[in-house]
């Protein structure tokens, strides 16, 4: 479990406060399923609520501690049926956003082409395409038109 000063854990309730919860724990319990989507949330958000559907405290308390050992998560705050749970956000690797439209180098692409006759099995080829540059619905490789330029405004972009 990870260890927080009270500063840190009083600043983390604070953050808690507006959350709602997003894992529900009902009469199955604690199921492997259940972990995977504790553990999932932990991931993207950082700081969850979990709700607990039991009547019995113990049992919550327990799950509660069991959660923080299993996932390596630090204990917030527990009132009533609530959960309150910290993990740090694990940065993976950087990774490069396209932009929508954009393409972003080589890719590898599969051509299917049915055989003439259609008797025969069709022959499937990898492509490396360049980033302006689409496969057709036949299989073949074009490159992307330049963009049309309005002979207007580029007359008044220059003026």
């Amino acid at each position: 479990m990870i260890k927080l000063t009270p500063a840190e854990r009083s600043e983390l309730r604070s953050a808690a406060h507006a959350l709602k919860p997003i894992v529900l724990i009902g009469e199955a319990g604690l199921s492997p399923a259940v972990m995977k989507e504790i553990d999932a949330g932990l991931n993207s958000h950082g700081l969850i609520k979990v709700r607990v559907f039991g009547d019995d405290r113990e049992a919550r308390i327990a799950m509660y501690d069991n959660i923080c050992s299993t996932l390596d998560a630090a204990p917030i705050q527990h009132i009533g049926k609530l959960l309150v749970l910290y993990r740090p956000k694990q940065e993976a690797g950087t990774t490069k956003v396209l932009k929508k439209g954009k393409a972003g180098g080589l890719r590898e692409v599969t051509i299917v082409k049915p055989s003439p006759s259609g008797t025969k099995k069709p022959t499937v080829s990898k492509v490396m395409v360049k980033g302006n540059e689409r496969v057709t619905q036949g299989g073949n490789i074009k490159r992307a038109k330049p963009r049309q330029t309005s002979t207007k405004k580029s007359a008044l972009g220059n003026a």
